[in-house]
């Protein structure tokens, strides 16, 4: 599992990756994660000028979106007025005339484990508008630990550099294993939450989506006007040790196969319902 990510797909072997995140350009994680995928062939970055968390599959329609082009560190990258999913469409139609062989979204700043944070992540959307695309995408997301407001606090700091380092290495790994097998079949996005303080070495999981929900996301702060205030998922239905969010909470990497649209079960009772002709047509 400590293979380096170039040892286990060669150099070269891929013509283009699109990297992209929903924390924006200035994305703690988001220079390490670019040059930890350089060795595995092109890598290309195409991120919101600023943070555009929860934004989930959101597309801009009604008004233009501006690319600039900035070099931060040795390191190439397209920073754009849009949203995550903006990111890829531009990525992958607009840069070149070679589509990616995959899109890597990441790694954010907290975790997306459970259905709640799924349907919701910005980071999620992203890779899920790769998939509609037809390319191939990985999101990687980064567990917090302890207080979140103390810990988004150090992860956003320069004294959180090696962390960030650690877990694009896991991230390439992980890349350039799915690049070796071939992404697998049915699964739209491979949803990969990171503990903290995990390396190459800390056992890895493929889990199912833990199905999560939270309630009320906005409290008063004057008159006429409302603030973000989200206190945490209320509840885990149907939890059990093999879920993401359960596997994650272990210290263990949890890599989640997804699939967006999903038919599901109803009762009969209701569906004869539902499905009653009408009057005009018995």
């Amino acid at each position: 599992m400590g293979l380096p990510a170039g040892d286990r797909y060669p150099p070269g072997a891929v013509t283009r990756l699109l990297i992209t995140n929903d924390d924006g350009i200035d994305a703690p994680g988001l220079l390490p994660l670019a040059r930890a995928m350089a060795p595995l062939g092109t890598v290309d970055v195409v991120v919101p000028d600023r943070e555009r968390s929860w934004i989930s599959k959101a597309i801009t329609r009604h008004e233009p979106i501006t690319v600039e082009k900035l070099t931060r560190d040795g390191v190439e990258l397209n920073a754009i007025s849009g949203y995550p999913a903006d990111c890829v469409q531009i990525g992958v139609h607009n840069l070149s005339e070679e589509p990616p062989a995959m899109v890597i979204s990441g790694v954010n700043v907290g975790s997306n484990s459970g259905s709640a944070f799924i349907s919701g992540s910005g980071t999620i959307g992203a890779a899920v508008e790769a998939a509609n695309t037809g390319v191939p995408a990985l999101a990687f997301s980064a567990r917090s630990e302890g207080e979140w407001a103390d810990w988004s606090a150090w992860a956003w700091s320069s004294g959180s550099l090696s962390m960030w380092e650690r877990l694009a290495a896991i991230a390439a790994d992980i890349v350039a294993a799915v690049l070796a097998e071939g992404f697998p079949d049915g699964v739209d996005v491979l949803s990969v939450n990171l503990p903290s303080g995990a390396d190459l070495d800390t056992p890895r999981t493929v889990t199912r989506v833990a199905s999560t929900r939270y309630g009320r996301l906005f409290k008063p702060a004057e008159a006429s006007v409302m603030t973000h205030a989200f206190d945490g998922l209320l509840e885990i239905r149907g939890d059990a040790d093999d879920t993401d969010v359960a596997v994650v909470a272990s210290g263990r990497v949890a890599i989640t196969p997804v699939r967006v649209a999903v038919t599901a079960p109803i009762g009969d009772g209701l569906r004869r319902i539902l499905e009653t002709p009408r009057a005009g047509d018995r």
